[in-house]
């Protein structure tokens, strides 16, 4: 089963190469030294947000347990490295073999997160856990980069649609999991047909300029459009004059045209303009979506301005300048076999630089203030303390190697609008700033 049964079902192949070549090399080792079995605890988390970013946004956690799920070596797998003799035969039969077996838990879907916080902890022997650490990478350091971006944007909308359409600016897979994520930070609809085939996640779409260029006039590729989808679709009207453009649409559609799209120009402008021409020729409920490169500081500026809906790619599916989240994987726990009762000792790797993290298996929780507002991102090794205890963020997401925490798409979304709004109000300023709440360790 994985995360899109809930919506299609799509085939998910194996993820076990989605990794680089030194955790194998690793679990040889281990393997050989009679180390790969000790119950270990790795932790992923960054030491920092985005520089001027005021918080994080946790996204990418049901493709995580997809791909672990989905993480073993097939005979073609073992066969490729056997034949590029990236590691022995001892390791090829542990991998052969290999399914993750132990418990992994984690930040909701959806939750806000600062520097330090505890983002997935993931434990088992040395070696399954190990194993993981690229493909957990890669898929939190980029869902979440654009979550961000997203939620920012979202913030910036302030309530106005907002359309994912940058499957044309990246990977085509990428271009799925960054739908997937625009969605949890914010965005309502995407252009893009797999993200809305996989995740039911709705899907819009019209025409391109391409379509008015085909025909012999506007007049023509309007009555096309229409006839085709109804007075309900948007049509674009910024192939050669505007204000023409607004003026043959509604003789074309009628007053009850659904929107018109303008793609470039002074948005600000262009946008004041349309909506008088509109309202003018009775056409008040046509809406008005811009696009044209648009990303958080955009879509502020034209927060004056009579737009209906956005419609984002590029800006959005690079993380807005920000497309990855810096996150790291670190091994805060190890005991000195597999047997559970032995104890976890802390272990982190020292540095002169600023790479240094804090050992032992963490818990966090997020403090609040007499008004419910957060103030504080508590982190710490020992027993909670009883004040945070009801206010803890991990969540059990897999025990004994089963997934217990599936949950639809929509509930990573209504999560991170919760969580977002119980921020500091200061959380929404696209100026640059520290993250807005503190981490402490307790």
């Amino acid at each position: 089963m994985n995360s899109a049964d809930l919506g299609r079902r799509v085939g998910v192949p194996s993820t076990a190469l989605f990794t680089d070549q030194y955790e194998l090399t690793m679990v040889q080792a281990a393997l050989k030294a009679g180390t790969a079995g000790r119950r270990s605890v790795f932790e992923a988390f960054t030491r920092r947000l985005p520089e001027g970013r005021r918080y994080g946004v946790v996204a990418g956690i049901g493709r995580v347990l997809d791909a672990v799920e989905n993480f073993h070596f097939d005979d073609e797998m073992l066969a490729f490295l056997r034949d590029q003799n990236v590691v022995d035969g001892p390791t090829l039969d542990y991998l052969a073999d290999y399914r993750f077996s132990g418990d992994i838990w984690g930040y909701p879907e959806g939750e806000v997160y600062f520097p330090g916080s505890p983002i997935l902890r993931v434990e088992g022997s040395f070696a399954e856990c190990v194993l993981l650490e690229t493909v957990i990478l890669s898929i939190l350091n980029h869902d979440s980069a654009i979550a961000a971006a997203a939620s920012r944007m979202s913030s910036a909308a302030g309530g106005r649609g907002l359309i994912e359409m940058g499957a044309r600016r990246t990977h085509e897979l990428s271009a799925v999991a960054s739908a997937r994520a625009a969605y949890i930070g914010g965005f309502d609809t995407t252009s893009d047909l797999a993200a809305g085939f996989r995740y039911n996640i709705p899907t819009v779409g019209t025409s391109a300029h391409a379509f008015t260029l085909l025909h012999d006039s506007e007049r023509d590729a309007f009555r096309a459009q229409v006839d085709s989808l109804g007075r309900d679709t948007t049509l674009l009207v910024d192939t050669y004059d505007v204000t023409a453009a607004v003026r043959t649409a509604v003789e074309v559609a009628g007053t009850g045209l659904g929107a018109v799209r303008i793609d470039s120009g002074d948005l600000l402008l262009v946008a004041h303009r349309v909506r008088q021409q509109l309202d003018e020729l009775g056409a008040t409920g046509t809406k008005i979506v811009v696009t044209s490169d648009l990303d958080e500081y955009a879509i502020a500026s034209l927060a004056a301005a009579p737009v209906d809906a956005y419609g984002v790619g590029t800006q959005l599916v690079t993380g807005s300048g920000q497309p990855t989240c810096s996150m790291v994987y670190k091994l805060v726990a190890r005991a000195v076999s597999a047997d559970p009762a032995d104890p976890l000792r802390p272990v982190a790797k020292k540095s002169l630089g600023a790479k240094t993290s804090i050992g032992g298996r963490k818990w966090a929780a997020r403090r609040l203030d007499a008004d419910g507002v957060a103030e504080a991102e508590v982190i710490g090794t020992g027993p909670v303390p009883p004040e945070l205890a009801g206010l803890q963020l991990l969540a059990e997401l897999v025990r004994a190697g089963e997934v217990v925490a599936r949950e639809p798409l929509d509930a990573a979304r209504e999560r991170h609008i919760a969580s977002r709004a119980g921020l500091p109000m200061s959380a929404m300023q696209l100026s640059r700033g520290e993250p807005v709440i503190p981490t402490e360790y307790a």
